[in-house]
């Protein structure tokens, strides 16, 4: 059954002979191996373009930022994936991963679509209304205003001011992050109370102001999030955590549902 209209696969990302590899145009032994970060390898493999300055320290700087939170819903499915396969390292990655979404590392991609929404209905015009448009719009569809508001940090992730400022320093283009800020301010206007920025906004902020592609920018914390995790499962091998996790999740268990006369938990 055919889907779509290519008959043939095609990729411009690598191809190899005998004796050279290639990538992106070029020789992965002589051009990259020794010579390029991970970072800029990254960039380059992404959008065929090796990236100025400006992008590769705010890449490496959003990498960072995202990298580790603590034991977080995918930390804590990775290490006890761990506790029970020690052998299968990469599926406790997967299992860390697979969670990816609007509430958990996908919420910079869609805070990345809202501000290129925003900025696109602006057409060079009136930003602030535009901002109030699709706020309201967001509103009315009973939608979360991705990017802004964090339960710990009420006055602003801290790491907003950290990426704005290494962006600033890189010389970066700062159209972005200063709409990121317009729609903070805007925000209670719509919402009746204020939200602050939190990370998950400040990455799209600063990467669309150095060119990188809206439809990529959930792979920048899966892929800073995967470093984290191997983290996490290096120290779960010497240090077990996952079945604590487990157990503590047992003991606060709680049955709601009906059960057979007779019955008593925990007998």
């Amino acid at each position: 059954m055919k889907i779509g209209k290519e008959t043939r696969p095609k990729s411009a990302i690598c191809t190899s002979n005998a004796h050279t590899i290639v990538v992106r145009g070029k020789d992965l032994c002589q051009d990259l191996i020794g010579k390029t970060s991970f970072t800029d390898y990254f960039y380059l493999l992404l959008t065929g373009r090796m990236p100025t300055p400006a992008a590769t320290r705010v890449l490496d700087a959003t990498l960072v930022a995202i990298a580790e939170h603590g034991l977080v819903p995918s930390v804590q499915a990775s290490r006890m994936t761990f506790a029970a396969a020690p052998d299968a390292l990469q599926g406790a990655v997967a299992a860390g991963i697979l969670g990816c979404g609007s509430v958990i590392l996908g919420a910079s991609e869609t805070a990345g679509r809202m501000f290129d929404e925003i900025h696109t209905r602006a057409a060079g015009g009136d930003l602030r209304a535009a901002c109030r448009a699709v706020l309201t719009e967001y509103r009315e569809a009973r939608r979360a205003i991705p990017g802004y508001g964090h339960p710990l940090h009420k006055e602003r992730d801290p790491r907003v001011a950290a990426l704005f400022a290494a962006a600033r320093d890189a010389g970066a283009d700062m159209q972005y992050t200063e709409l990121a800020e317009l729609v903070e301010d805007v925000i209670p206007e719509i919402v009746g109370k204020a939200l602050k920025l939190n990370v998950s906004a400040a990455i799209p902020a600063v990467l669309l102001g150095v060119g990188f592609p809206v439809a990529a920018l959930r792979g920048v914390p899966i892929l800073a999030r995967t470093a984290g995790l191997i983290a996490h499962l290096h120290e779960e091998a010497q240090q077990p955590s996952g079945f604590a996790l487990s157990y503590q999740a047992s003991r606060e268990y709680e049955y709601t549902g009906e059960v057979p006369p007779g019955f008593t938990p925990g007998e």
